[in-house]
């Protein structure tokens, strides 16, 4: 074959997988054999081996690479990234609205209720639909820049999956969400763990912390760690549900537990139902 032919079978090896993986670790579906995607890995490896020049930032093949990384540099937020603030019974729950209400006397109410995930918060930064960095939240004003081992991550697009609007693909897009170590991926980790003899995971949240805070990406690699999109920074994002919708069409996992309400009512009603169905979950 001659090499214009090669560069063309490398371009369609990474358009199947990473539809492969989309399918796989986004929708949790599979279109193929976990050995016929192997396969497409080791044809796709061997060419651009054959041809490095054609090796590109956004290639499946890179999600594992170079040596151990020697520290995390401090990097700052292109917005504050801030946590949560709690409410716990009805009353803050009503002052809170209340006081938006004062904010903007003409609002009419939409909220956009979601479930509190238990990870880690972080940011990742594509330039024109590639995957360039992702920070911790650090303290909401620096963070910690772990890009080499978020790379790793499956459920992390290295470049952008085309579905949405062409906007989002030009320029800077910032998506915020939080790392996770599924339930059973968690208690398979401490299985394997006892029968090495080796000391046991406290929980999945600290456990996903703790990966994605080492210094060798092979290891974090080895952990099937997920990233879920609860956020979208970009000027044409006008609503929570729209940042969720234009997340999931760009290749990211998006809450299936969502509602739209109109009142304090509706959203304690979304609050109480998931209280104990939470459990049933499958992260914490």
């Amino acid at each position: 074959m001659s090499k214009q032919q090669d560069a063309d079978r490398i371009i369609k090896l990474r358009t199947l997988i990473n539809d492969y993986r989309y399918h796989y670790h986004v929708l949790d579906e599979s279109i193929m054999s976990e050995a016929a995607a192997d396969s497409l890995k080791h044809e796709l490896t061997q060419l651009e081996e054959k041809y490095p020049e054609l090796i590109t930032s956004d290639s499946p093949t890179q999600r594992v690479a170079g040596a151990a990384i020697k520290g995390f540099k401090s990097v700052p937020h292109s917005q504050r990234m801030l946590s949560l603030n709690d409410v716990f019974d009805e009353q803050e729950l009503e002052a809170w609205f209340t006081r938006i209400q004062k904010l903007v006397p003409n609002w009419e109410p939409e909220l956009h209720a979601d479930l509190k995930l238990d990870g880690l918060a972080c940011a990742l930064v594509y330039e024109d639909g590639v995957f360039v960095q992702a920070l911790t939240r650090g303290d909401g004003i620096n963070g910690e820049d772990i890009t080499q081992n978020v790379r790793t991550i499956e459920s992390v697009p290295l470049r952008l999956r085309e579905g949405a609007d062409r906007q989002f693909y030009e320029g800077r897009l910032e998506v915020r969400g939080e790392i996770l170590l599924y339930k059973k991926d968690f208690e398979q980790l401490n299985n394997e763990r006892s029968i090495k003899g080796l000391p046991l995971f406290a929980n999945p949240r600290n456990t996903a912390a703790g990966t994605v805070r080492q210094l060798d990406p092979s290891l974090v690699a080895s952990r099937p760690l997920k990233f879920h999109v609860w956020n979208l920074l970009h000027a044409n994002i006008s609503s929570h549900k729209q940042a969720y919708d234009v997340a999931n069409k760009l290749g990211f996992i998006t809450s299936k537990w969502t509602m739209l309400g109109h009142d304090t009512h509706e959203i304690l009603k979304f609050a109480q139902k998931w209280q104990d169905k939470r459990t049933d979950l499958p992260f914490n």
